[in-house]
């Protein structure tokens, strides 16, 4: 099943295989991608059989985020439309009742960052980079990306990450807890395949549970944070000179 998109399922009855981008502009995707992966994880929030979905980029990369073409001229309006799109789509993921698995190659950048955080698991390709340089183009971090990232890693480390900008390696990653797993160089498909047929076997029922288990232990945590209203996305001041002159050198 693929949507105009480029968003394709593949679904064995047992793993789900979401892949997205062409992996072109590193995958950089647009209001429109976001909704499409939302749907597909709303798609398959009612499949009893399955054990797992896998989420991954095409062409060897990730995401780096939403793109920021489409926030070129447009008014703080749009672009804070565009960024719950993104949230909601993340908000599916996340509320998908079967394990999710995030595979990071290339590029997880900004929003490409936050979606394979909105996975229970995540395993990175030896040469990744992730990371969340978002505070460069004035964009106002919502408390829902920062919690994410501070239930995995804790919230020193995660300002850290937010006001420094950097992008870590798929080790340094894997050091502070932000990924789940790392692949040796030439082995991500292999190492996929290994975590599948770990889950395999497992009664999904059982599966599910211990994700509900570990989720309702967070409840108090990451409920309130999901019931503030959406709050502007960006800097209106800051934020269109900052993302033109982003456009100019990268068109450069």
């Amino acid at each position: 099943m693929e949507a105009a998109g480029g968003v394709r399922v593949d679904d064995d009855g047992s793993v789900a295989v979401v892949s997205f981008g062409t992996g072109e502009r590193l995958n950089a995707l647009r209001s429109g991608q976001w909704d499409e992966l939302g749907e597909a994880a709303t798609a398959l929030a009612g499949r009893s059989t399955l054990r797992a979905v896998v989420f991954r980029g095409r062409g060897g990369v990730f995401s780096s985020g939403s793109d920021l073409r489409e926030w070129d001229g447009a008014s703080s309006a749009e672009v804070d439309r565009s960024f719950w799109r993104l949230e909601a789509a993340l908000r599916a993921i996340e509320d998908l009742p079967m394990p999710t698995l995030a595979v990071v190659e290339g590029v997880a950048a900004g929003g490409g960052c936050q979606l394979a955080l909105a996975c229970d698991v995540q395993l990175a390709d030896a040469a990744a980079h992730l990371g969340m340089p978002i505070s460069r183009l004035g964009i106002l971090v919502p408390a829902s990306f920062a919690t994410r990232m501070s239930l995995r890693i804790g919230p020193s480390r995660t300002k850290d990450l937010l006001y420094g900008g950097r992008m870590l390696s798929a080790e340094e990653a894997l050091r502070i807890g932000l990924v789940t797993t790392v692949a040796h160089e030439g082995a991500l498909d292999d190492e996929l395949e290994r975590l599948l047929a770990r889950w395999r076997p497992l009664s999904p029922a059982s599966l599910r549970a211990a994700k509900a288990a570990v989720d309702r232990g967070l409840d108090p945590l990451v409920a309130p944070v999901r019931r503030e209203p959406p709050r502007p996305a960006a800097d209106p001041q800051e934020f269109p000179g900052r993302l033109a002159a982003f456009l100019r050198r990268r068109k450069a």
